[in-house]
């Protein structure tokens, strides 16, 4: 597993039992300070908006007419 990547661990059946967070993502959703729930929904959101920005630009393009073919 990638350090920076979260994971998840199943049992014996496959079924999703826990979800290992890495301790730098940890302090970014959850300061240390006590945060209220408001600031833990903001870092979480914060978090995703920003991993599906970095992923779009890893995304390749399409182009006009791809986009519409794809919407069809």
């Amino acid at each position: 597993m990638n350090p920076q990547e979260v994971g998840y661990i199943t049992d014996s059946e496959g079924n999703l039992t826990a979800v290992v967070i890495p301790i730098d993502l940890w302090r970014q959703i959850l300061p240390q300070d006590n945060p209220s729930l408001e600031t833990m929904t903001e870092n979480i959101e914060d978090y995703c908006l920003n991993k599906a920005m970095d992923e779009a630009k890893e995304t390749p393009l399409l182009s006009r007419q791809q986009a519409l073919n794809f919407l069809g």
